[in-house]
């Protein structure tokens, strides 16, 4: 089975292309802050919080993601200093929306005396969707694909956007594609977790998106042929998936301490 983008641009308007890379995004946000506001009804009583959160974190969540991005890729933005602002063709990194959103959650709870850990156990949920919706924007773009591959399921990528060093090769791995099915799979780990504590322990389940989803990036990473920024020869990306899958991993183990020690209170 071969795959192949129909191309980036979906529609014109009056002469102005719409992409897909848009489309997909803003279903993804959609998607997400739905999810989200269900979640948090359901099991934190956060009644109309999404609809305060939601302009501001989607503001927070791009504006992080594109400046990170642009950080990665400094030598070029550095000479392209207009093109920063041109983010209808892609260029968002989810650490920097991560790290964006994670200051801005941690300033909104503290001035709304709420509890950070459920705010976030409420969002992973919903992130987890949007990033699996989100990552077809790069099918559309062509981006993002993995290392050339010849098997049963491949993707086709047009000569103007292969890499130099695989200008022969046409057929890729759609890494899109391997993250996309990863993620919903996360989130349906997390729901049935969600559903079976009743939403207790929110540290627990947060923290567990985070250790979740950086496995799931370093195995993409580990294929991907655009990777960006080495450090001691390895991508960025990869370091710090390391260092949030430790950071995570450490959240889950105290989460499950704090749980059997207030078990045992009991």
């Amino acid at each position: 089975m071969i795959l192949s983008s129909p191309g980036c641009v979906a529609f014109e308007i009056f002469g102005f292309p719409v992409y897909f890379y848009g489309i997909t995004m803003a279903c993804a946000v959609l998607v997400g802050f739905w999810i989200t506001y269900w979640v948090g009804q359901k099991y934190y009583e956060q009644k109309n919080i999404i609809f305060d959160l939601a302009p501001w974190l989607i503001i927070t969540g791009f504006l992080g993601a594109r400046i990170y991005y642009c950080l990665l890729n400094y030598q070029y933005y550095s000479e392209h200093v207009t093109e920063i602002f041109n983010i209808r063709q892609g260029g968002l990194s989810i650490h920097g929306m991560f790290l964006a959103c994670v200051l801005f959650l941690i300033i909104f709870a503290h001035f709304k005396k709420i509890s950070f850990w459920e705010l976030g156990a409420s969002m992973v949920l919903g992130v987890s969707v949007a990033q699996s919706i989100g990552r077809w924007g790069n099918f559309f773009n062509s981006e993002a694909f993995g290392r050339p591959f010849d098997g049963f399921l491949k993707l086709y990528i047009a000569p103007q956007y292969r890499p130099v060093e695989f200008a022969d090769c046409e057929y890729f791995h759609p890494a899109f594609l391997w993250e996309s099915l990863l993620d919903l799979a996360i989130f349906v780990i997390l729901f049935f977790i969600m559903r079976k504590t009743n939403g207790k322990n929110p540290l627990f389940i947060t923290s567990l998106y985070f250790f979740m989803y950086s496995i799931v990036r370093i195995l993409i990473e580990n294929i991907r042929t655009d990777s960006v920024c080495y450090v001691f020869n390895q991508p960025v990306a990869i370091i710090v998936s390391v260092m949030i899958m430790f950071i995570s991993l450490s959240g889950i183990l105290y989460s499950v301490i704090l749980a059997r020690s207030n078990l045992h209170n009991e």
